[in-house]
């Protein structure tokens, strides 16, 4: 559980946003980016989650307006990304696209759903509506459809909560690690498994 321990620390460091904030924020921007950059996004049905403009605020921005204002405990923001998890793999046959469009409602109801779960007193749903930039009705809209994407299923067992914490400290280790020195390669004699990151883009966890 030492992952945990590392991870649920408040600290983030220069921008002030907890740990386990900044690694669920990284991992999701990559997730957007490459989502982006493909014809999955472009191909993308409509869906409750799906804005029609993309939002003029960052993924790593936005988590940090809610992990300011929201109040809610370290712990929900790894259930938070349990619950993507699981959405995004109940979803695939509606093909649910994590991308610029989508990956800030599907962050702010995926935390609203912890936090409700996780935490013995929390904000109301229109406080998080306003946080999260909607409308109360939306916010409301969006909770019941997410609600249902994840069955239900809000349980998260202690080896499963373990399992996501060892995910996000990975993302941390990646991010706060110095870049590797320059050295020579040879085309001819450099594997796929040495080039540089690969054992970062390894971790990814959360299917887009």
């Amino acid at each position: 559980m030492a992952e945990c321990e590392e991870v649920l620390v408040e600290s983030g460091g220069a921008e002030d946003m907890p740990r386990v904030v900044a690694a669920l924020a990284g991992i999701l921007e990559r997730v957007a980016d490459r989502s982006d950059a493909s014809e999955r996004s472009a191909l993308a049905p409509a869906s409750a989650f799906r804005a029609t403009t993309k939002p003029g605020i960052s993924v790593r921005a936005y988590m940090a307006r809610i992990a300011r204002f929201a109040g809610c405990s370290p712990a929900c923001y790894v259930v938070a990304y349990v619950y993507l998890d699981r959405l995004l793999r109940r979803s695939r046959r509606l093909a649910l696209v994590v991308d610029s469009y989508s990956v800030h409602r599907l962050v702010i109801t995926a935390v609203l759903a912890a936090v409700k779960f996780m935490d013995d007193i929390c904000y109301n749903n229109a406080y998080f509506a306003k946080v999260g930039g909607i409308s109360l009705v939306e916010m409301n809209y969006l909770e019941v459809d997410f609600l249902f994407g994840v069955g239900f299923d809000l349980n998260v067992a202690p080896e499963t909560f373990a399992d996501y914490c060892a995910v996000l400290q990975s993302e941390l280790l990646c991010a706060e690690a110095p870049p590797a020195p320059l050295r020579l390669q040879y085309c001819c004699l450099t594997s796929e498994d040495d080039a540089p990151g690969a054992g970062c883009s390894a971790q990814q966890q959360l299917a887009a």
